[in-house]
C-alpha cells in the first residue's frame, strides 16, 4: 500500500489529486491494472467527477451544504455531524483502471479528496492490484 498525503485549506474542499496519483503509478512503474483509493477518514472520501470546470466542485460543495448544513437536529457532540453524513453520501474510495501506465480517466474527470471537516492534513490510501 501506498500512501499520500493531503493538506486541505478550508472547512469543505473537493482537492484535485489526480497529478498525485498519475505520479504514483508512473514512480512505481504499473502498467496495466486497477488503483483503489481509499480515504481512512470519517470526514472525508474519494470521488471523480469534472475537473476543468471548477464551477462544477463549487456546485457539488453548495448543494450538499444546502441538502445537510452545518448546524442541524445532530446529537454527535464534536459538532461535525454533517461532515460524517457528507463523506458517507460521497463514500471512502473509487477505483481507477490503469492501461499501459496510464490512468483511464474520462475526457474531463479528476479524481478529488473530499474534505468536509477540515483544514487539516490527511492521507489516502491507494492499492494496486496488477493484471
Amino acid at each position: 500500500m501506498d500512501i499520500i498525503y493531503v493538506k486541505t485549506n478550508t472547512r469543505e474542499e473537493l482537492k484535485d489529486i489526480t497529478a498525485e496519483i498519475a505520479g504514483l503509478v508512473k514512480s512505481k512503474g504499473y502498467t496495466n491494472g486497477v488503483l483503489t483509493i481509499y480515504s481512512p477518514h470519517t470526514t472525508a472520501g474519494i470521488t471523480i467527477n469534472e475537473g476543468a470546470d471548477p464551477s462544477v466542485v463549487r456546485d457539488i460543495i453548495v448543494s450538499l451544504r444546502k441538502l445537510i448544513p452545518h448546524s442541524g437536529d445532530y446529537q454527535h457532540l464534536e459538532g461535525n455531524s454533517d461532515a460524517h453524513i457528507k463523506t458517507s453520501l460521497m463514500g471512502p474510495s473509487a477505483q481507477v483502471i490503469v492501461e499501459d501506465g496510464q490512468l483511464c480517466l474520462g475526457t474531463w474527470q479528476k479524481i478529488f479528496f473530499a474534505e468536509f471537516d477540515g483544514p487539516r492534513s490527511r492521507k489516502v490510501w491507494v492499492k494496486w492490484c496488477g493484471c
